[in-house]
């Protein structure tokens, strides 16, 4: 099975070289691609001296749109799936090593499921989980334990399949909700998170706004995404 790394960088000259430097250190081997989101600091320069490859938007468009721009790149190269890990620092390498080498079929989702209170995130993130976690289950019908965790193992053609077309941080709860309506395997595992000092995190995801943009996608995909389809 041919898997990769893809990593979806926003602003993220401070972190993305740690986050490849941790991958390569345990996979030397493995194809490690950064899609910079139109970032305009030195996100693609630092990716690229880390050993990554990097696809670079002219300007920013979304995480959705920079993970469905890492999946077209990888198919057409012949490779079955990717681990998404976050350019942030927050997900181990060896977790997102364990999630590449999951015995389970390469044909299933892997999600990687967090702890949130145990490693300490901050109890808006913990908060916001819930609540994503309540909608989305709901729309998928069945429980999902975290269903904002970045840290998952893609089948790529399959979840180019899927067809979304969501741009931001939406995608990744709706592939969710997509991928249970047309059936394919979904597969739980626990890792951890890691966060750092508040003056040193860098997130772009607003913890009011954007679950409610999410729950707004997920009524759109509800309504035109039928079971079995």
């Amino acid at each position: 099975m041919r898997h990769a790394y893809l990593i979806p960088a926003y602003q993220a000259a401070n972190s993305v070289g740690q986050v490849i430097e941790g991958l390569k250190k345990l996979a030397p081997e493995a194809q490690v691609l950064v899609v910079d989101d139109g970032s305009t600091d030195d996100t693609a320069a630092v990716a690229r001296l880390a050993g990554g490859e990097v696809i670079r938007h002219a300007k920013n468009q979304g995480k959705g749109r920079a993970l469905r721009t890492g999946f077209a790149w990888l198919a057409e190269r012949g490779f079955e799936t990717a681990v998404t890990v976050d350019a942030d620092g927050q997900h181990r390498p060896e977790d997102a090593v364990r999630l590449a080498e999951h015995p389970v079929s390469p044909q299933a989702l892997v999600l990687g499921v967090r702890d949130l209170a145990r490693d300490g995130a901050p109890k808006p993130n913990q908060f916001s989980n819930r609540f994503s976690n309540l909608w989305v289950s709901w729309f998928s019908g069945r429980k999902l334990s975290d269903t904002q965790c970045g840290l998952r193992r893609y089948p790529v053609a399959a979840t180019l399949a899927l067809g979304s077309t969501a741009r931001g941080y939406g995608f990744e709860c709706e592939m969710l909700v997509r991928a249970t309506r047309r059936g394919m395997s979904i597969v739980e595992t626990p890792v951890s998170v890691i966060y750092p000092p508040k003056e040193l995190r860098v997130s772009h995801f607003r913890v009011l706004a954007d679950p409610v943009r999410i729950v707004l996608r997920l009524v759109h995909t509800a309504a035109t995404v039928r079971r079995g389809r």
